[in-house]
């Protein structure tokens, strides 16, 4: 869910702060296979935490989130592998859905609690962002190419090249360096180093 509160405070900020935002689609599952990384509900007391502060960040940021401890065994037993190549194959070809895709797919997944990994779940996120039944299923032939294989790997190294070891990474290019952020509580941060 921290992926929908960057999402959500970047698109509302975008215009306030004045930032070129771009979505660079990266596969969490390599990234936390690249650094060791494991999730964080794995460990009990930090799943407990995690529970509260989502509620409390869900009613700050006006998210709809709903969540109980059940949802944590749902989240790790989800691929979202296909998902992503999809992304992926739309960023290459029309990038102008990734933000509605990327917000439909949240919401089908956190808020709806519905799966998210077969075609046809792709089909239905895919219609309800605005895409015709032509694209969808065009875009869909592509995720198993081996160009929208490499690139969803180039950017998912790309992302751990910077710093990143989970979901949700900003970096922030400022002053002629990259910056990592990583969480949603960091957007503070973000806002100060960019001068905001």
């Amino acid at each position: 869910p921290h992926n929908s509160f960057t999402l959500q405070v970047l698109c509302r900020y975008r215009h306030i702060w004045n930032i070129d935002l771009r979505f660079r689609p990266a596969f969490l599952g390599g990234i936390m296979q690249q650094t060791g990384n494991k999730p964080p509900a794995m460990l009990p007391k930090r799943g407990e935490y995690m529970l509260k502060d989502m509620k409390r960040m869900a009613k700050y940021y006006q998210v709809p989130v709903h969540m109980s401890a059940n949802d944590f065994q749902r989240i790790i037993g989800t691929s979202s592998l296909t998902a992503m190549r999809f992304i992926t194959a739309m960023d290459m070809t029309n990038p102008q859905y990734l933000e509605p895709l990327s917000r439909e797919f949240w919401i089908r997944f956190w808020s709806q609690h519905e799966d998210i990994s077969q075609p046809e779940d792709i089909l239905t996120v895919a219609r309800q962002a605005g895409l015709s039944a032509e694209l969808s299923q065009k875009t869909l032939e592509m995720i198993s190419s081996s160009t929208v294989k490499d690139r969803l790997k180039e950017t998912t190294a790309e992302a751990v090249k910077h710093g990143a070891f989970g979901m949700p990474a900003v970096v922030a290019h400022y002053d002629g360096k990259p910056h990592l952020f990583f969480g949603s509580d960091r957007l503070e941060l973000l806002g100060s180093v960019i001068g905001e």
